[in-house]
């Protein structure tokens, strides 16, 4: 089935078609007309014809760190929405936050027949410096803040500073125990050096230094955070919040702490003459709203980003390059919610 044949069948101009299946403004009326008739007809355009019409292939590619990411879904998601409603197509591709396996994937996606890229970005290497400054098509960078290219990202030292004045009430309203912080990389200057340096610059405006032998490296996994947490209960008996740089990280150090306390109370019980230590509660932040982590802990004080807001805007900024050929170079910054809940392990 050709253009003239669904114009015909839906009452209207072959142009009208054209501009319905290039995402051109038609009025709603002619729309509905011309929908109808492709559902019924079950009509798809070719890819070939299109690309020799438009010169686009009508593909953007999408670099992501790992898919079975909760913030990552979401980021997709809005990018997703977008690229649907203007008629393009997503190729999707993970690289188990190896930054090596980005490159490759920037490669491929440059060479493939895609429109523009869009990388959910964690490390910024010399590599992928070299890459942006003479990409040979379009890429908008998410979560991390670079001058090779059109970036979105959050502000993470914000968060970050937000989330370490809250950790200095709660202390201080606990009695003044010892704050712990288990971070990520800070090669990854969002999630890793940013939210930290934050996180100690609250801290330090309530008067207080995060002490060193309370700080722990993870991965941003559930397992490595537990192991990193373990290695903190094992060491110090003091802590009253650990602090971590993502809710992913949170939800295995709750993991450790319930497995600590069993453990500490099985060892008392055991020793005759000893009573029942008194095991000292803890409280646990986040960065993220991890919303399966806020249904099977009941929530903890963490920080939501526009994660799928971030999605959606880098979707629009890459098209309008694609699109209309925009030039002016876009830094956008988003900004975060900290949310208040209190939770105690």
């Amino acid at each position: 089935m050709t253009i003239k044949e669904i114009a015909k069948l839906a009452g209207v101009s072959s142009a009208a078609v054209s501009r319905y299946l290039n995402g051109g403004y038609i009025s709603d009326e002619k729309k509905e007309q011309i929908k109808k008739v492709i559902e019924e007809t079950g009509y798809h355009p070719s890819a070939q014809a299109r690309i020799l019409r438009t010169k686009r292939a009508c593909l953007v590619g999408v670099v992501v760190p790992k898919i079975n990411s909760e913030s990552i879904s979401r980021v997709t998601a809005g990018i997703g929405q977008v690229l649907s409603s203007r008629g393009y197509q997503m190729l999707l591709a993970s690289t188990d936050n190896r930054p090596e396996k980005e490159i490759e994937y920037l490669k491929l996606f440059e060479n493939y027949p895609v429109d523009g890229i869009i990388l959910i970005g964690t490390i910024i290497t010399g590599e992928h410096r070299k890459f942006l400054k003479n990409a040979k098509v379009p890429v908008v960078v998410v979560g991390q803040c670079t001058k090779y290219a059109n970036c979105i990202y959050h502000d993470d030292y914000g968060a970050g500073k937000a989330m370490g004045k809250l950790a200095a009430s709660l202390n201080q309203a606990s009695g003044g125990g010892h704050i712990a912080y288990i971070g990520v990389t800070r090669d990854d200057k969002a999630a890793g050096a940013a939210r930290e340096d934050g996180f100690r610059a609250g801290l330090k405006s309530a008067g207080i230094e995060l002490d060193e032998d309370y700080v722990r490296m993870s991965e941003f996994r559930t397992d490595s955070g537990y192991n990193a947490a373990l290695s903190l209960l094992e060491e110090k008996d003091d802590i009253d919040i650990i602090s971590c740089a993502t809710d992913t990280i949170a939800a295995g150090v709750i993991e450790a702490l319930h497995i600590y306390e069993k453990h500490v109370s099985e060892r008392a019980k055991s020793t005759k003459g000893v009573k029942d230590t008194n095991i000292r509660r803890v409280t646990v932040t986040g960065f993220g709203d991890n919303q399966l982590l806020k249904a099977v802990s009941g929530g903890i004080p963490t920080i939501h980003f526009g994660y799928k807001t971030s999605g959606i805007r880098s979707a629009e900024l890459l098209l309008d390059v694609i699109e209309r050929g925009e030039k002016i170079p876009v830094e956008m910054k988003l900004g975060f919610r900290l949310v208040n809940e209190r939770t105690e392990i």
